[in-house]
């Protein structure tokens, strides 16, 4: 299987695979929204005039979205929880896209937006871990006329459900970002306030994600959690009501682990099948099992050693062959050694 394959193959389609972000970013300071000791739904926003679907596009399958763009480095971790408990989503897919220092768009190129209709820059997705969350490498975003700084997101929970929003950050501390790097952004500092905002200024009480100085990397660390409709588990739509009449992949067991863990598989239908490890670069790292016309119950072992794997997370995905097609699930999976 290609890469292509595995990003776009039967069962992706809105379903959430886990492929976390790795070790590179640093915790950032938790702010949680809750009201009585329950998390909010976070508020729907537009996608704005400049939105792609990455869904079917595997390059966009990545954790550091910078390209070649200039800016000062931002680590941006968000959280996304279930708003029925709280509790972290795994297994559904982020994306992420905003402008350049300069306020400009990739893959648009009009008078609103005067840039290369053909460049990518600045977006990507990833897929929450078992803690929900998930990590971009990016570059701070600059502001254009009407708009305070921003990003937008789109978090697929399953093939009928996905919640877009965006965020922003506290006026004082980005606009000293601005006013500390001029070379990068030569605009200055934002003018705008969250009221004088075309987006923002019905309120920005949930959307406002942390800004920390990182000294270690000389950029910033951004964190926010985002609820969403759900109880701490992934949406089924009809892709994953499909793949459910030929096989059920189970989550491993333990995870995270160290030296082994081990798959459940149940093959509801006569299938070819195996169980393949993929990295946070949308690489194959190893196929861990294969067996012609399957049935039953499997409990697969994965040795981390034996696969030459080093600490991080990576997703299992299970393909299954058989006379009515192709089926594919991806679940996540931590090593920690």
């Amino acid at each position: 299987m290609n890469r292509k394959e595995f990003l776009t193959g039967a069962g992706l389609a809105g379903l959430g695979l886990a492929l976390p972000g790795s070790n590179t970013l640093l915790n950032a300071p938790v702010s949680k929204a809750k009201v009585n000791d329950s998390c909010v739904l976070i508020p729907s926003e537009t996608a704005g005039p400049f939105p792609l679907d990455l869904t079917e596009n595997p390059y966009y399958f990545r954790q550091d979205v910078r390209e070649s763009q200039p800016g000062v480095l931002l680590n941006l971790k968000l959280k996304i929880l279930g708003v029925n408990n709280c509790q972290p989503m795994e297994n559904v897919r982020v994306n992420i896209w905003h402008c350049t220092n300069e306020g400009v768009y990739s893959g648009y190129n009009n008078q609103q937006n005067p840039g290369d209709a053909n460049s990518k820059y600045l977006r990507g997705y990833q897929f929450t871990d078992v803690h929900g969350e998930v990590e971009f490498i990016t570059v701070f975003p600059g502001w254009y006329n009407g708009r305070i700084a921003h990003i937008h997101f789109q978090v697929h929970v399953s093939s009928n459900y996905s919640a877009v929003s965006q965020l922003t950050f506290n006026i004082a501390d980005k606009n000293a970002l601005y006013l500390a790097n001029p070379t990068l952004y030569p605009k200055g500092a934002d003018p705008l306030s969250y009221a004088q905002d075309n987006v923002f200024s019905d309120g920005v009480t949930y959307q406002v994600a942390t800004l920390t100085p990182n000294q270690a990397t000389g950029g910033y660390d951004s964190y926010m959690e985002v609820s969403v409709q759900g109880s701490g588990v992934s949406g089924v739509g009809h892709i994953e009501k499909e793949t459910a009449k030929v096989f059920e992949l189970g989550q491993n067991f333990p995870n995270p682990y160290t030296d082994k863990t081990t798959v459940p598989v149940t093959i509801k239908e006569v299938s070819d099948i195996k169980l393949e490890l993929w990295n946070l670069s949308g690489q194959k790292v190893a196929t861990v099992f294969e067996a012609k016309g399957a049935y039953g119950d499997y409990n697969i072992d994965v040795n981390p050693s034996a696969h030459g794997l080093p600490n991080g997370n990576y997703m299992y995905q299970l393909e299954a062959k058989n006379s009515r097609g192709v089926y594919r699930l991806p679940k996540m999976m931590t090593v920690l050694k």
